[in-house]
């Protein structure tokens, strides 16, 4: 499972590893939460960024059944549904990244959050699947969830489930709207472990509204209260 991520990288970086044309209202994320609005890559517009909600709709959604869209969706139940295989063929994107927040627990009211990143600390993408909506005004609201699959060794110790991560080579087959059914399931696997890093991160990641700089800094355990920094 996913709930928090971070795009830290300039405008320029994201430019040139997405090959996207990047807004000029873009800014770096420390702590990408659900509901928000945040940078995708769809397979029908991939020349260019696009801002969707995280998960679900905002409040003002006509549907009461809008408010209940998960923010992940696992791998293994994308072709037991009609309407999630449709999506799979249909609204596939990706969300750029280059770390996601996972929490390990240390006793029944403790979670420590850990930061897990590339080994080498290059951005890359998670899989995601997009749809849209009406809102009261009659304008169309688009929303997005992050594919997750079973946790490779590196993650398994703090969730079951991991977000799908993706190269630039499975990154094109994605979004390539000629992929079929077979290529796309094929690239649904763990991103390997020793691809990976992960360190420990401060609290203050649980709270959505903080998203500064220091939250991406190594913490040590003695900081999992909450304690300021001189960063902060």
């Amino acid at each position: 499972m996913v709930d928090r991520y971070s795009l830290t990288i300039s405008p320029q970086a994201l430019a040139e590893r997405f090959s996207v044309e990047v807004p000029d209202h873009y800014k770096p994320r420390y702590n990408a939460a659900p509901t928000q609005l945040l940078p995708v890559i769809t397979s029908s517009g991939s020349s260019g960024i696009s801002w969707f909600y995280w998960g679900r709709p905002p409040h003002f959604a006509k549907s009461k059944n809008l408010a209940e869209k998960i923010i992940n969706l696992s791998s293994e139940t994308l072709l037991e549904r009609p309407v999630l295989k449709k999506m799979l063929m249909q609204n596939r994107c990706i969300i750029p990244a280059d770390g996601f927040y996972t929490w390990k627990k240390v006793g029944k009211k403790t979670a420590i959050p850990h930061r897990v990143t590339e080994a080498s600390h290059k951005p890359f993408s998670f899989a995601g699947l997009w749809e849209e909506f009406e809102d009261e005004d009659g304008c169309m609201v688009h929303t997005f969830t992050i594919v997750t699959i079973h946790s490779n060794e590196l993650i398994l110790p703090f969730h079951e489930k991991m977000p799908v991560i993706f190269d630039k080579v499975q990154e094109q087959i994605w979004l390539n709207a000629g992929s079929t059914e077979i290529e796309l399931t094929n690239i649904l696997k763990p991103y390997p472990s020793n691809k990976l890093g992960i360190y420990t991160v401060s609290s203050l990641i649980n709270n959505p509204s903080k998203d500064h700089p220091s939250l991406i800094l190594p913490a040590p355990s003695g900081d999992q209260h909450g304690n300021l920094t001189l960063f902060d």
